[in-house]
């Protein structure tokens, strides 16, 4: 940890943001597991990774006003409907392809995402910070048990990620300074451009994100004001920069 332990409170952290996919929940296991319950001889990794390889280009048609402004959902189902004569799923029909479109809202956590992101909602207010669209983000929020104060997201604020409208759109929400926001996530160039903002930044490790057989981009030592191993670690990092619990709960309960 570096320098994140300010001890002003108009330069204390506030708000954690955090990016979803593949640093709250597991997509590419997720997915893996959904699809090959679903048709046990696909090769539902391929299948998956080339799902996810789709994102970015997706995104960049928009960016280059290819398309206009889409969400997330619209972006996987034409990658989707690319993808299903290449898996042999063409056979599938519209309420199939819609129902396996939205695996993407039931994707499951990580295994310690949930007790860490509780633990950090003691102290902070807690939302997320994804592409993913609001629909989709709360859905999973249901139905994985992830404890949001809110859901904010791309479609906000109309732009995507790295953008750097999404990390400042999170501050003029709360009404708060880029130092008093903390971005969190298993990415090192969405962190990069948060901090570019302004923004703190919390490097958490997802190795295995990608596959046991693919090594992700790591932080360097001291690149972030936080790296942890998983959320409960970062948890018990950020009680010592704040020891206390949120006022508001510090209130309730009389402490």
């Amino acid at each position: 940890m570096s320098t994140a332990s300010h001890s002003a409170d108009g330069d204390a952290i506030r708000v954690l943001a955090f990016d979803v996919f593949g640093t709250v929940v597991d997509w590419r296991g997720s997915i893996i597991n959904e699809l090959s319950a679903a048709w046990p001889l696909l090769d539902a990794a391929a299948m998956a990774d080339a799902w996810r390889a789709g994102y970015q280009p997706a995104m960049a048609k928009v960016r280059g006003g290819q398309l206009g402004w889409t969400k997330i959902d619209d972006l996987h189902r034409g990658i989707l409907e690319e993808l299903l004569p290449r898996f042999g799923l063409e056979h599938l029909d519209e309420a199939e392809r819609r129902h396996l479109n939205r695996v993407w809202h039931r994707l499951d956590p990580w295994p310690d995402s949930v007790a860490g992101l509780e633990r950090m909602r003691e102290r902070f207010i807690l939302t997320p910070m994804s592409n993913g669209n609001i629909g989709l983000l709360t859905e999973m929020a249901k139905r994985a048990g992830l404890p949001w104060d809110c859901v904010l997201s791309a479609e906000v604020f109309r732009h995507y990620k790295p953008d750097p409208e999404t990390y400042l759109g999170v501050c003029d929400v709360f009404d708060i300074a880029p130092s008093q926001m903390l971005m969190v996530a298993a990415h090192v160039d969405d962190l990069v451009a948060a901090g570019q903002c302004g923004c703190r930044t919390a490097f958490v490790a997802r190795p295995l994100e990608y596959g046991p057989d693919v090594t992700p981009r790591s932080a360097a030592p001291g690149q972030f004001d936080f790296q942890a191993t998983d959320m409960v670690d970062l948890a018990a990092q950020l009680e010592r920069v704040q020891p206390e619990p949120y006022p508001a709960r510090r209130r309730q309960t009389g402490a």
